[in-house]
């Protein structure tokens, strides 16, 4: 991790967990781009695609309340929408599956213009079940249904329903009210992303707290075994993602979970290997890359075997 810090390939925090104790809890860098500050384990980093966990456990908590079915179209829940949400089903959304057209960012900024694209999608790419397009309109969606059927927020509904069982204290959706340790993202020039959309779903949170989730997820203190296999189900085409990323399983139990996220110049790795009882998180404001590199390097330790340092990204 100190070569990785070096040679300037990651600026962020690392813990490592194994036999249910973290053995490795470390900050390298800076908090923003100005360098003035340097990170602590209280830092919070966005998880960029790792925040799609929470809106699919969401609605397997919703399954298993009996307030929804995985093959109910999503037209049951919110009739306005046009008629292709009378063949969208909400397992659609959940593996990517759905064949409605990504998010036209040019006129997005806020959750209402997310909603009002929905509403003007005509037809769909593909017929539902057919194919895989991973992307994010299926998580708003997704975000929408559970909003409607609970009558909250999806931002107090996760908060209170997901993090707060896991005491995951730091964890906040977007947008946030507080700005307090937040890592702040920039690229290797120096220059800062810029601020978030106020738009509901991007998740901050500390490594500790990611490796709240991730225990509070394969212990099923948040859905059951049967809703954690159904979640890491993908559609059988090459280079797929499940809602939890990459899943494995022996006789339906997860044996293997890996999600990685990018939001701007974040990036974010969560490996787990339940067998092996390790995790692995990376969370870092700098991106170049290289965290399944490193976090392979971090595996290869952790089962005794040789490790390759990460490279030096050179500059053309």
């Amino acid at each position: 991790m100190k070569w990785s810090s070096q040679i300037g390939v990651f600026n962020g925090n690392v813990l490592v967990s194994k036999n249910n104790k973290i053995i490795y809890n470390t900050s390298f860098g800076f908090t923003d781009a100005t360098k003035t500050n340097k990170l602590t384990s209280d830092y919070r980093f966005n998880i960029g695609s790792i925040t799609k966990e929470f809106s699919a456990v969401a609605l397997l908590q919703l399954q298993e309340q009996g307030k929804l079915k995985l093959e109910d179209k999503v037209s049951k829940f919110i009739p306005e929408l046009p008629k292709w949400a009378n063949e969208v089903r909400i397992e659609d959304l959940l593996q990517y599956t759905s064949g409605i057209p990504n998010v036209n960012w040019k006129i997005i900024k806020n959750d209402k213009d997310l909603f009002d694209g929905l509403m003007g999608i005509d037809t769909l790419d593909f017929k539902p079940g057919t194919n895989y397009d991973y992307n994010n309109n299926n998580i708003f969606l997704r975000q929408f249904v559970v909003g409607r059927i609970t009558g909250i927020s999806f931002k107090t509904y996760a908060e209170t329903f997901i993090f707060e069982p896991c005491k995951m204290y730091t964890a906040k959706l977007t947008p946030l009210e507080e700005q307090e340790n937040i890592a702040k993202g920039f690229n290797n020039n120096l220059v800062p992303d810029k601020n978030d959309l106020p738009i509901t779903g991007g998740t901050y949170l500390t490594t500790i707290d990611l490796l709240k989730w991730a225990n509070c997820l394969h212990n099923n203190k948040v859905i059951t075994k049967k809703s954690l296999y159904k979640l890491g189900q993908q559609f059988d085409l090459p280079d797929t993602q499940s809602a939890l990323g990459q899943a494995k399983y022996k006789n339906g139990k997860l044996i293997e979970h890996l999600h990685d996220g990018r939001a701007g110049n974040y990036e974010a790795i969560l490996v787990s290997d339940i067998e092996e009882k390790f995790t692995i998180i990376l969370l870092d404001n700098n991106y170049n890359g290289k965290v399944f590199e490193i976090s392979d390097a971090i595996i290869a330790i952790l089962k005794d075997q040789n490790f390759n340092l990460p490279k030096k990204i050179i500059e053309k």
